[in-house]
């Protein structure tokens, strides 16, 4: 069975626990640029971790872009949205990561 659903392309991901009363529970976030000590990987898993959404993309329903060294065109479409641009720090305080 699990043979026939791999061959039809689906994949199988457990959900992943988010904390309750999650800081970031509704927000979508955007990183861009090289964070000082977080990989994006590490950055994105801290933010779903705590109900947060990350999107490759900046829209008008971005809550805020990390941003972090040699940041580019990312940086620039947030800034033309008003949308808030946050350091690592920042990121890592409103995660409740101190």
């Amino acid at each position: 069975m699990l043979k026939k659903l791999e061959r039809a392309k689906l994949t199988l991901h457990e959900p992943k626990a988010v904390a309750s009363g999650a800081a970031l529970a509704g927000m979508t976030f955007v990183i861009t640029g090289t964070l000082p000590t977080l990989s994006r990987a590490q950055a994105t898993e801290l933010i779903e971790s705590q109900g947060g959404r990350v999107t490759s993309g900046v829209s008008k329903a971005t809550s805020a872009a990390a941003v972090g060294e040699e940041a580019g065109s990312k940086l620039d479409k947030a800034r033309a949205l008003g949308i808030a641009t946050i350091d690592e720090a920042e990121h890592k305080r409103r995660a409740g990561v101190a």
